[in-house]
């Protein structure tokens, strides 16, 4: 009955079909309007946040996020800091991306009890806006050791004058204070941040991102050779973390992780070298100085990423081989675990693969490597089942009488055999041993009784 009324409803309503074209052309329209409203086209800035020391993992956050920045049409780049120094490589490192980024760069020194120390004056004053929030403080970029300590002799004083120099050139470039960006090196003074504004160390001090935007709108940059206006007027903010590869890296850049690792490393790899086929340390070892040199910067991040594959593919091959009782092939799979992460896991690169499949591939591969050498073990402690090894504990029947030697008849052949005392024809003997081509066996009742 409700299928009559309702063909007959179809046949008969002229509305229906208009009521369905008015009703896709919403939907369609919906959608236009949900893609349009977070598309390319809406103005955005990009945030990220950098609290602690400056090393390899906050170079390529930076440099990432500077990529992905311009990939997606935003309006300029605001890295929030708060940093005590950190390494001078990659410092130098970042400010060359600043200085030849694409888009804006705003440092902004937050929040309030933060400062920009050490590696941090670079940093803000490579920026094409440099702001501060109120009660945060810049300065003592005088350069030191790993260990905090003072360098001296000839050595010091090269790097003191380098590191003035360096500070020297950004002020110069961003048009700011060179005086004091040279004595905030060789004496390391630190100044607050009105003192920074009216030294004309910074451009900005802003209460918080809105009103850094506020003041920002409007102001001219010279971006990579061309002057830009920048518009940022009612622009949203979008916020952005490091990647695990990052956070990784950020982990192990703890000095004292660091050095931690490099001298496990170290240890590892000569105890291995001096007591061959422990197998553990070598193994642990090697990881562990792939990491400590990617933390000190001496290999970048997918040089890390490509070795550590390679030493994973070789300790599971290797597990197939050697009775490493598993340490190889953990060994391995925890290495190319590690590995894929540090090489694959960027966003700045179209090279992207799923974390998902990263998992999957490993645990496959480590699962099958295991699995075969698990197999090579077993065959390696099975019975021996060719040539004079696989006649041990066979049972064969006396076809010439031993006294002591004769011959007997065991797996289809006849053998000389030698036993302890006479043995008559047709008795059956057990293959105890054998010496050069010639059997030793025992008569079986005695073989059973002894056991």
């Amino acid at each position: 009955m409700f299928g009559k009324i309702s063909r007959k409803f179809l046949r008969d309503s002229g509305l229906l079909p208009l009521k369905l074209g008015l009703f896709l052309a919403l939907v369609i329209g919906g959608f236009s309007a949900l893609a349009q409203s977070k598309g390319p086209s809406d103005p955005h800035v990009d945030l990220i946040m950098i609290d602690g020391g400056i090393h390899p993992a906050v170079d390529d956050f930076i440099r990432e996020s500077i990529g992905r920045a311009r990939s997606k049409g935003a309006r300029a780049l605001i890295i929030q800091l708060d940093t005590p120094g950190g390494l001078l490589t990659s410092t130098r490192s970042i400010v060359k991306d600043i200085l030849g980024a694409p888009v804006p760069v705003m440092v902004y020194v937050a929040p309030s009890g933060a400062g920009a120390g050490s590696a941090g004056v670079f940093i803000t004053l490579a920026a094409h806006i440099a702001a501060m929030a109120p009660g945060t403080n810049i300065g003592a970029a005088h350069p030191v050791g790993g260990g905090g300590q003072e360098v001296k002799g000839v050595m010091g004083e090269k790097i003191e004058n380098f590191t003035a120099s360096f500070s020297e050139t950004i002020a110069q470039k961003r048009g700011r204070n060179t005086e004091w960006a040279i004595q905030a090196v060789r004496r390391s003074v630190s100044i607050t941040e009105k003192e920074a504004l009216k030294k004309n160390v910074i451009d900005i001090v802003a209460r918080d991102i809105d009103d850094l935007l506020q003041q920002a709108e409007g102001k001219k940059v010279d971006v990579d050779g061309h002057e830009q206006t920048l518009s940022l007027k009612g622009v949203r903010v979008e916020r952005f973390e490091m990647g695990l590869k990052q956070k990784i890296i950020n982990t192990l850049s703890d000095p004292n992780i660091a050095y931690l690792l490099l001298m496990a490393g170290i240890l590892g790899i000569y105890m291995e070298f001096s007591h061959p086929g422990v197998i553990f340390p070598g193994v642990a070892g090697g990881i562990a100085l792939l990491l400590a040199l990617t933390s000190f910067q001496i290999l970048p991040i997918n040089y890390a990423g490509l070795l550590l594959i390679l030493l994973g593919i070789a300790l599971l091959i290797g597990e197939a081989f050697l009775p490493s009782f598993g340490v190889l092939g953990i060994g391995g799979a925890i290495a190319l675990g590690l590995g894929s992460l540090l090489l694959f896991d960027t966003e700045s690169s179209d090279l992207v693969v799923d974390r998902s499949i990263i998992f999957t591939a490993v645990a496959t591969l480590s699962a099958l490597m295991l699995v075969v050498g698990y197999l090579v073990f077993k065959s390696q402690k099975r019975k021996p089942t060719l040539g004079l090894e696989g006649l041990l504990g066979e049972i064969g029947e006396v076809r010439v009488m031993l006294n002591p030697c004769g011959k007997i008849f065991v797996h289809g052949e006849y053998w000389n055999a030698e036993g302890d005392g006479e043995i008559a024809v047709g008795e059956k003997v057990r293959v105890v041993g054998f010496e050069g081509m010639s059997l030793k066996v025992k008569r079986l009742s005695e073989h059973r009784e002894e056991g």
